[in-house]
């Protein structure tokens, strides 16, 4: 593989990194909302990725990552009795997103981790190609 398509890789694993904090940061923002019913309730976010290997036996291979798709979280919605609050339904209860919170943080860890590599990974194949542009001098 050449240094220019080492670039490509980590840039578009950056650009999914990118897309994961981005659903990280709106599941975190609504972790404290509340609805009237479960239905109404927020649902968390995850990203789906994938690699693409598109002609990869062939001289000019076309690989990454992406973002195949973004699913709901199939964890239940809480269930939370606060009959005093404006959203309680004709029972009392609220709801309240499936976001946990701690594991979001976690993610965004893992996620600002995975981005820093990438740039590690793409200053290093500049690096290298400035060098080998030196040795033509």
């Amino acid at each position: 593989m050449s240094l220019l398509k080492a670039l490509e890789t980590s840039g578009t694993a950056m650009n999914a990194q990118q897309i994961r904090l981005s659903i990280i940061s709106s599941n975190l923002a609504n972790a404290q909302t509340v609805s009237s019913t479960s239905e109404g309730a927020y649902k968390a976010k995850h990203p789906v990725f994938a690699a693409v290997m598109d002609n990869y036996s062939n001289e000019n291979p076309n690989i990454g990552v992406k973002v195949k798709d973004v699913i709901e979280s199939n964890e239940p919605i809480r269930k939370e009795f606060n009959p005093g609050h404006p959203m309680s339904d004709e029972e009392g209860f609220i709801y309240r997103p499936n976001v946990n919170s701690v594991e979001e943080m976690a993610n965004m860890m893992s996620a600002s981790r995975s981005f820093q590599t990438n740039v590690q990974v793409a200053n290093t194949s500049k690096s290298m190609l400035v060098k080998l542009l030196r040795l033509g001098k």
